[in-house]
């Protein structure tokens, strides 16, 4: 599956991650938000919630484990139901909040800490690593599935687009 590497020097450029993750994100599906505490999953989640329109406030469910936002759109509403295992002890817990009807239905589902749900999750769509490099980061994204495919080509796309550079795989 196609992979794509992003060089992102700043809060801002994984802010622009978020963005354009939301404008090219399918209706349903999950994305997986794998790296460090401090790495900037939440960032993102919060960019790609401001970017669909919501104005709400946006913080990471460590504690709940699951924050859900309706969010209605100039033609649609969609359901994103942002995941934060990072405190979950044991995968089933999933089961118990009801998990399978996001990942089964019209959510589109962020999770940060995936591997915490090894075993009950299905694999992601598409997955993104912020990894640590000196004072800024760097997101490799690699696409899952065949949903996840188009996501990552669309990402690429805009990004294209825009003249933002990439490593493209």
């Amino acid at each position: 599956m196609p992979m794509l590497n992003l060089h992102l020097p700043d809060e801002a450029a994984t802010q622009c991650l978020g963005a354009v993750l939301a404008e090219t994100a399918p209706v349903s599906g999950w994305l997986a938000l794998r790296g460090d505490l401090g790495a900037g999953k939440t960032t993102l989640v919060r960019a790609f919630l401001r970017a669909l329109g919501y104005a709400g406030r946006v913080v990471s469910p460590t504690y709940t484990l699951v924050e859900t936002y309706e969010i209605t759109g100039k033609t649609s509403e969609r359901r994103i139901a942002h995941y934060d295992l990072y405190r979950m002890n044991d995968p089933e817990e999933l089961e118990w909040m009801g998990a399978r009807e996001d990942f089964a239905g019209d959510t589109l589902c962020l999770v940060e800490w995936p591997e915490r749900g090894e075993g009950v999750l299905p694999p992601p769509d598409l997955e993104i690593h912020l990894l640590y490099i000196d004072e800024s980061r760097r997101a490799q994204m690699d696409a899952h599935s065949v949903a996840g495919d188009a996501w990552l080509n669309e990402v690429k796309n805009v990004l294209k687009k825009n003249n933002i550079s990439s490593s493209l795989d």
